[in-house]
């Protein structure tokens, strides 16, 4: 049996190829999965009614199921899907009520081997890497659930996208041809995978490169992430710098403030001498509380005082609008419990 989602034109068209089909109906078909996001084929009202019949013998338009759904107050939609081996993740869909933007946050991996101390995704351990046509199910499955159309995607989710990299690349290819979501509309964010974003810089991918940099200076950020005993600040730096040079693009600096940990005013001098001659904007991320650590969210005047000495230095600073904190999907606290 063909599962639809995933697909593009010309696999589709492999599958109506089947049928004696013209290669009108496989765009008739791509058209209903990609822009009109059906759960069904009785839902292609376009196809007639034989051709739909005929399709449903050897082909199913996705195979994944929404285990949970909530909502927060503000409108932040969190899903948990179940995979047919029986695996769940989660994907997030945020809003914002001033703007137009409708913004997945997918995940890569089922669990994660990176184990940052302040995440709650680490704590299952990494279970597998998540297929492109996985990935591509989550957006398809908050499509196909809201009747919305995602326009931007953040690879934020569970998991460590560069540790599953040819599988994110092959999605964000399907969403950038198939559901026309421009590639600067795309993120990919990770823990500081060094040899993975020299690989990057040779792919010379279109979309933004965040960086989940959590510290000003080696001993922090290695309280905070393992993957800084594997590859430290300054490897990483080197890499960074690389990426800059060879792309031309700036990179998204990603800055978790943790109360009395790496909120102080000396963190923030020594950050900036961090990032002084890196082309990049950095993303301040207040604390989400998990009930695996002890960690807490900084006061709202740590934060303006921090950002305010970053902007002094000349870097664009900008303070992460907190979404959906009260369902746990906030940044930080996406585990896939039931």
């Amino acid at each position: 049996m063909h599962i639809l989602s995933g697909l593009n034109l010309e696999e589709i068209q492999a599958v109506t190829d089947e049928l004696h089909a013209t290669p009108f109906r496989a765009r008739q078909v791509h058209n209903w999965i990609y822009h009109k996001s059906v759960s069904s084929i009785d839902e292609m009202t376009d196809l007639s009614l034989k051709f739909r019949e005929e399709l449903k013998k050897i082909a199913i338009v996705s195979d994944v199921k929404i285990k949970v759904k909530q909502e927060s107050v503000d409108g932040t939609l969190k899903y948990l899907i179940e995979y047919p081996d029986g695996e769940c993740v989660e994907t997030v869909l945020m809003r914002f009520d001033n703007r137009a933007n409708l913004t997945a946050c997918v995940s890569s991996q089922v669990g994660c081997a990176v184990n940052c101390s302040f995440c709650a995704t680490g704590k299952r351990g990494f279970i597998r890497n998540l297929t492109y046509k996985e990935i591509i199910e989550q957006v398809l499955t908050i499509q196909r659930d809201t009747g919305l159309k995602v326009t931007n995607v953040v690879f934020m989710g569970q998991g460590e996208p560069l540790l599953n990299l040819d599988n994110v690349i092959k999605a964000m290819h399907i969403l950038n041809d198939n559901f026309q979501i421009g590639a600067r509309r795309i993120t990919v964010s990770t823990s500081g995978i060094v040899p993975q974003i020299y690989k990057l810089a040779d792919i010379d991918m279109q979309s933004t490169l965040a960086i989940s940099l959590h510290a000003p200076n080696h001993e922090v950020r290695r309280k905070l992430m393992r993957i800084e005993d594997k590859y430290n600040m300054s490897e990483l730096k080197k890499a960074l710098k690389s990426y800059i040079e060879k792309t031309g693009r700036r990179i998204t600096v990603e800055y978790l403030m943790i109360k009395d940990l790496n909120d102080t005013v000396d963190s923030a001098k020594e950050l900036a001498v961090y990032l002084k001659d890196l082309k990049c904007n950095i993303n301040l991320i207040p604390y989400n509380p998990t009930a695996e650590n002890d960690y807490q969210r900084p006061s709202n005047n740590s934060i303006m005082k921090f950002k305010y000495l970053l902007e002094h230095s000349g870097k664009k600073v900008t303070v992460r609008l907190e979404r959906g904190a009260d369902i746990d999907a906030a940044c930080g606290q996406l585990k896939g419990k039931v």
